[in-house]
């Protein structure tokens, strides 16, 4: 397993080791003991799976605020995904700024996104399953999210089309206006 650090710090590329023959292939998506060696030690404690059925459909950008913010580990097992990570960590070098990656299920990467940051993807295939681990269990009081295209975030979806939103996400506020609490360095 090859874990790769971003631009941004504490927002992670994971990649499995694939083992393949004539049969198909085999990965160990999660091994403690290799994300403890990379100086990773989260207690996940739910695992989710979303299927989206249309391509351009758009999930987030989502969050929660502490003390239940989560860590999350997220993986595309069928179709393609553009997933993103925004830096929402008051006092951070890269506050406000976004990283963007192809996870889908023939690359086989993850986004490990740490707390303190909101997430999001589109999908740029029909018929997607995305799977991820959170270290934290849903709650709605502290559930948050940030526009899909704040103009101040900038960030680059790869189609040109109007996406497909819930009613939740077309009326999520900017970031600017957005309620988070999370300081850089504090979080996991």
């Amino acid at each position: 397993m090859q874990i790769t650090e971003t631009f941004i710090q504490g927002l992670k590329v994971v990649e499995p080791k694939v083992f393949g023959d004539h049969r198909g292939w085999f990965m160990e998506t999660y091994k403690e003991e290799s994300f403890q060696k990379a100086g990773i030690d989260i207690p996940f404690v739910q695992d989710n799976q979303s299927f989206s059925a249309t391509k351009g459909t758009l999930r987030g950008l989502h969050y929660q605020l502490n003390p239940k913010a989560q860590t999350k580990l997220v993986r595309c097992t069928k179709g393609a995904i553009y997933d993103v990570a925004v830096d929402i960590r008051e006092n951070s070098p890269t506050f406000g700024k976004w990283f963007g990656i192809e996870l889908s299920a023939e690359n086989k990467m993850q986004l490990l996104i740490p707390q303190g940051f909101a997430h999001g993807f589109m999908t740029i295939t029909d018929d997607v399953e995305v799977q991820y681990k959170v270290d934290n269990l849903y709650a709605p009081a502290c559930d948050r999210g940030i526009l899909w295209n704040d103009p101040a975030i900038g960030i680059e979806w790869p189609l040109d089309i109007t996406p497909v939103l819930s009613e939740k996400d077309e009326k999520a506020p900017l970031l600017k206006d957005a309620e988070h609490n999370f300081t850089f360095g504090e979080n996991k």
